[in-house]
């Protein structure tokens, strides 16, 4: 297995070079951490690869940020976003340890009620509004950075 330092380093030289412009691979790492955050895990991969086909920016980017959600991630970030979203729209009905021991399927969600579900998906697009322009700001700044240096 890999050290997580040599696997980052890997994703770092994808994004760099990536032979489209700075700003375009930023766009496509920031568009893949919005479908990431905002698309429930599944569907994501069908809808961040085709808008970066269609948007003409990073479809590598695109596709590895949305995996701040996979099989390991969603058990923390799922019950987190969903918690926040119904502590500030809807009184904190939800506990974060009843949360914690959902499977996150679409049945165990379904279970869990509508305010479960809208505090999901809202909570979902608050992570989305806060990640997305971080990532892009956070990538454009390596790419400018590592190709800057690489030109030296």
């Amino acid at each position: 297995m890999e050290s997580p330092r040599s696997l980052w380093g890997k994703v770092v030289d994808r994004m760099v070079g990536d032979p489209l412009p700075a700003e375009s691979v930023a766009a496509g790492w920031a568009l893949g951490m919005f479908v990431g955050c905002a698309v429930p895990f599944g569907f994501q991969l069908v809808i961040s690869v085709p808008l970066a086909m269609m948007m003409r920016v990073s479809k590598i980017g695109a596709t590895l940020a949305t995996f701040i959600t996979n099989p390991v991630t969603v058990f923390v970030i799922y019950p987190a976003q969903t918690y926040v979203a119904n502590l500030l729209f809807f009184g904190g009905t939800l506990t974060f340890s009843s949360l914690c021991g959902v499977e996150w399927t679409w049945e165990a969600v379904r279970r869990l009620g509508a305010e479960a579900i809208a505090s999901f998906f809202l909570g979902g697009f608050l992570n989305a509004i806060v990640l997305t322009p971080l990532t892009y700001f956070i990538v454009l700044h390596v790419v400018r950075a590592r190709r800057a240096r690489s030109r030296r």
